[in-house]
């Protein structure tokens, strides 16, 4: 028999647009998260020219590989428990509603953080394109011109959005996939080498460094699951969408970085690289291809970044109404806009952080690549590793205490698989976490973030507490999501199989 030992709050009214987004949709928003033409150019080329290694191509595949065990377990979840919460409403469900709050708390500046860092991204190579073009505009402008465009487009319709990041990323696949090709046909010696995905590399001390930079470039994929309750049947969109995420940037990554290495020959990529750095991928094409596909490329480029600014943005804002809609932040962040059913506050209170946040940086007259670029989203991404290692963790505590749901493989074996490699990955990041940062081993910035994010979590835990005490129905709904029905969370024993009881916005059973 289901037990009910708290009086349910009143059914909320607000609600996201349902039953917007299929399949591709989905795929979209978190592949643009992952961004992987910006890695590509990016992050690929910089691994190659300061890590100097050639194992770059299976590091990104092992990557891959790892967080796709990380996604069996994650997506199980989210055929049971269905909220844009996504990271909350699961550590939530399994860890508790105290832990969730303080996991809400570190995901809130994470995902802000990495979508902020963006747009110095996009200022910098938009303001470096058109300067080419012989038209002189700051980085500060072209960071506006995107924000605007975010901060309208995060108010419409989610699925126009998920239309406009359909064209972005088609195009950036295509050019990704044609680069490929063509530094492929054009092999060093004439000989296509396999050296670089050779597995005997991945036992060499640089390995650990390469594994954080890399992780670092998936984050965004699990965006996916914070569109469940816009998903057209998010039981199986959002799985089908999670794992087709994940997989693609993962083969987009490590071939591309394989290709460069065909190119210039596994003995001569590390120099290549730290020649031309992030122009590398053009400096291998551009001998072979017409003009004209190069500069389409730098543009897709800059797309590809405003693709990512805007699946950040819808990630932040869905979060922050989550969490207004359940009582943790105040009712108005859980409203929705009355045509588009866009999260109203949560995107008008994103785009007004960002716009102070790049003010301020406009005003320091700071480098926003390093400083912008860099360390926001090397910041934020420590708060999103951390997120995912709870989850992980979350959900393997989940089907503990409701087993017969899923199959072993999915409720056992893979969580616990995702936990222990996350924990050596988490544990990595943040003992060199000064030399990601390119700070002095002096620097108080080595541990003052991991500390931070300690504190906010803390935070966290002690606003749940708080809730417990003066609004026990607030905290009641606590991971509830938007339909109502009673939720189980582990504040009790553990139920047992045939007594589960609905979860989530759409009311399912666990």
């Amino acid at each position: 028999m289901a037990r009910k030992e708290i009086a349910e709050p009143d059914i909320i009214s607000t609600a996201l647009a349902r039953n917007r987004l299929g399949v591709p949709s989905v795929v979209f928003f978190g592949v643009a998260g992952a961004a992987p033409l910006t890695v590509i150019i990016g992050s690929i080329s910089a691994i190659y020219a300061l890590i100097g290694s050639t194992a770059v191509p299976v590091i990104y595949l092992v990557v891959a590989g790892i967080l796709s065990v990380f996604t069996v377990g994650f997506v199980a979840m989210s055929r049971h428990i269905v909220n844009s919460g996504a990271f909350y409403a699961y550590i939530s469900h399994g860890l508790g509603r105290v832990t969730g709050v303080g996991a809400a708390f570190v995901a809130l500046p994470a995902y802000a953080l990495m979508q902020i860092g963006l747009f110095g991204l996009f200022g910098a190579a938009a303001s470096e394109i058109l300067a080419a073009l012989g038209v002189t505009v700051g980085w500060f402008t072209c960071a506006l011109i995107a924000w605007a465009l975010v901060a309208v487009l995060g108010l419409l319709w989610v699925d126009l959005s998920g239309k406009v990041l359909a064209v972005l990323l088609i195009a950036e696949i295509s050019v990704v996939v044609f680069y490929d090709l063509v530094m492929v046909a054009n092999p060093a010696g004439g000989v296509i080498s396999f050296e670089t995905l050779a597995p005997a590399q991945l036992f060499t001390p640089d390995v650990g460094p390469m594994l954080v930079l890399a992780v670092a470039g998936f984050v965004g994929f699990e965006a996916t699951v914070v569109l469940s309750e816009e998903a057209k049947d998010p039981k199986k969109t959002v799985a089908r969408a999670t794992h087709l995420a994940v997989i693609l940037a993962g083969l987009l990554c490590g071939l591309s970085a394989w290709a460069m290495a065909v190119n210039t020959g596994a003995n001569q990529i590390v120099a290549t690289a730290q020649e031309h750095r992030t122009d590398l991928v053009f400096a291998l094409v551009a001998p072979h291809v017409p003009r004209v596909l190069v500069d389409v490329g730098y543009i897709l480029f800059m797309t590809s970044v405003f693709a990512a600014l805007l699946a950040f943005h819808a990630a932040v804002a869905r979060y922050q109404f989550a969490l207004g809609r359940e009582g943790v932040l105040p009712s108005v962040w859980g409203h929705t806009h009355p045509r588009t059913g866009a999260p109203l506050m949560g995107s008008i209170t994103q785009s007004v952080l960002a716009l102070g946040v790049l003010i301020a940086f406009a005003v320091a007259h700071v480098d926003p690549l390093l400083y912008v670029f860099a360390w926001l989203t090397t910041i934020g991404g420590l708060g999103v590793l951390l997120l995912m290692w709870s989850a992980s963790f979350a959900v393997l505590v989940f089907f503990m205490r409701n087993r017969g749901l899923e199959n072993i493989w999915r409720s056992m074996i893979a969580p616990m698989i995702a936990f222990l490699l996350l924990s050596a990955v988490l544990g990595i990041t943040v003992i060199g976490f000064g030399e990601l940062l390119q700070v002095d081993g002096d620097s108080p910035f080595q541990w003052l973030v991991p500390v931070l994010y300690i504190g906010v979590a803390l935070i966290g835990v002690i606003w749940a507490l708080g809730m417990r005490a003066a609004r026990p129905e607030a905290y009641a709904a606590i991971g509830r999501g938007a339909d109502g029905g009673v939720v189980a969370l582990p504040e009790g024993p553990p139920l047992t199989k045939g007594s589960h009881e609905p979860v989530g916005a759409r009311g399912y059973h666990y």
